[in-house]
């Protein structure tokens, strides 16, 4: 599934490294508590793009629910600010074919190069490439 939550009205939803360390920990946290497996990702400044697969039918929602309240309470604490962070839920799409899944998961990995802030996906840190095409750990 390609999963896509986007800021609200377009607006940044990560300020500073400690917010996408964030939301990585805790997406970690809700991915395995609600069986669901993160093959792609990048956390674009006022979006955020997933490559999941869910081990039953609830796995998807309750993720993101979990994450999207967790994540909001931190920014609305740090930030001093209050209401909603996210433009509505997040919107997904099923992936039926692997052919579409690897174009899927390129499309994810290289959007921060396409969005021009970076010239090789690999140094975009908010992203799963390097674990998945340079071998490396991603925190």
């Amino acid at each position: 599934m390609h999963v896509i939550q986007r800021g609200n009205n377009r607006q940044a939803c990560f300020f500073s490294d400690d917010d996408y360390r964030c939301y990585l920990e805790w997406l970690g946290h809700a991915s395995r508590d609600m069986g669901c497996s993160i093959h792609a990702y990048v956390l674009m400044t006022n979006h955020v793009h997933l490559l999941l697969s869910a081990h039953d039918g609830g796995g998807v929602g309750g993720m993101m629910k979990a994450l999207g309240q967790r994540y909001v309470q931190h920014v609305n604490r740090v930030y001093a600010r209050s209401g909603t962070l996210w433009e509505g839920r997040y919107r997904s799409c099923l992936i039926q074919y692997d052919l579409y899944l690897l174009s899927c998961m390129r499309y994810i990995e290289l959007n921060p190069v396409r969005a021009g802030m970076v010239d090789q996906p690999g140094a975009y840190r908010g992203s799963s490439y390097p674990c998945n095409a340079q071998v490396k750990r991603t925190n």
